[in-house]
């Protein structure tokens, strides 16, 4: 019965039930941990932990004694987060894990929230980082263009790409999307579904598959009935699986490049910066020199450009500088096209001399026969 359930699953169809696809944990910071329990199976990698969320808590507190305390109360959760979330690491690779970060994307400034998670996560040059867009909807989280300038921001830190966490309908509207979102469009897919097979919901056109796959978290795992369970983890505890083996996850790790990209894709990209220079400051930001691709508006006016000059074609073109003349048939034309001085004596010249036969000029032709 195990080799038969095995031989079932593949990459989107219960891809968990097969014992050699590699699975990597991701909690938030109010997750329980029971680290020498977790370390028991051999088929966790990695780890991937909350960093930061939105914007940072404001630096100053101002206002009137509540908006003093509840601005207290944020900086004190931020700290204790942030000191669990480097304990959290310290332990995970301790154990042998592959160690991630996710920012939690809000409405606000793309590019502070970029600045925020990286000072917060302070990630190493292996450690996977990723950009956590819930869902489609500005108001409540980062919008997608907005999210574009994160990904730029980070990039422009240090040198690499995060990973795109998303679910399905929001990944589908990207991948429709990928001429305006070129940059989310093309980064590893961090698939969030919780159902056994998602093959007909994938964004196959865009993505050819995943990098992780969330299929098992609180809407979908509970204490009598689990896609799977990891030890020393409690029932609320998001689980993910990996297309490839434990040693091929382990290689892959931490992504940090894109997929699948036309060259003419680069145009908005900016070329890395080492990290050095980068924390040296004063880094001039240079991008690809290749074209970008042609927006609608731009084909549509190609193409009106095109109709244009195909339609003139048909057209008997306007002379408006002909010389006039008694006698002014195609031959005397060609002569006065042919002629680089166009003085009244050498058009008198070039006319008399002009032969009615290179022209095909029927009319003078029949006289002089």
């Amino acid at each position: 019965m195990a080799l038969s359930t095995a031989a079932k699953a593949s990459d989107f169809s219960e891809p968990w039930k097969n014992a050699d696809r590699a699975l990597v944990v991701d909690a938030y910071e109010y997750n329980s941990i029971d680290w020498a329990q977790l370390a028991t199976d051999k088929r966790v990698v990695g780890f991937i932990n909350k960093a930061s969320d939105g914007m940072p808590p404001p630096y100053f507190c101002l206002g009137n004694d509540i908006e003093v305390k509840l601005c207290k109360a944020l900086w004190k959760r931020h700290a204790v987060t942030r000191e669990l979330f480097q304990t959290r690491r310290v332990v995970a690779k301790a154990l042998g894990l592959k160690w991630g970060a996710y920012h939690l994307a809000r409405p606000g400034n793309p590019v502070e929230q970029a600045n925020n998670f990286l000072d917060f996560a302070e990630p190493a040059p292996d450690d996977l980082m990723a950009l956590d867009i819930e869902g489609n909807d500005p108001s409540q989280w980062m919008s997608l263009d907005d999210a574009e300038e994160f990904v730029r921001q980070v990039h422009r830190r240090i040198g690499r790409f995060p990973v795109l966490y998303t679910n399905g309908k929001t990944a589908q509207y990207i991948a429709d999307n990928s001429y305006r979102y070129r940059l989310l469009s093309r980064l590893p897919l961090w698939y969030a579904r919780y159902k056994s097979d998602i093959d007909v919901h994938f964004a196959m056109g865009n993505w050819q598959g995943y990098a992780l796959w969330q299929f098992s978290a609180q809407a979908n795992c509970g204490r009598f009935r689990c896609p799977y369970r990891v030890a020393g983890t409690p029932n609320d505890i998001d689980v993910n699986v990996a297309p490839t083996d434990a040693a091929t996850l382990r290689a892959q790790w931490p992504f940090g490049g894109l997929i699948d990209v036309p060259p003419d894709y680069l145009a908005s990209i900016p070329l890395p910066v080492s990290r050095e220079a980068g924390l040296a400051g004063n880094v001039t930001i240079t991008y690809a020199s290749v074209a970008a691709p042609p927006t609608f508006e731009d084909m549509v006016a190609a193409l009106g450009t095109r109709w244009s000059r195909f339609r003139d074609g048909f057209r008997m073109p306007v002379v408006k500088t002909v010389p006039r003349r008694p006698s002014f048939g195609i031959v005397q034309y060609v002569a006065w096209k042919r002629t680089e001085r166009r003085s009244p004596a050498q058009l008198d010249a070039a006319f008399a001399v002009a032969d009615p036969l290179s022209t095909a000029s029927t009319e003078l032709d029949r006289g002089q026969r």
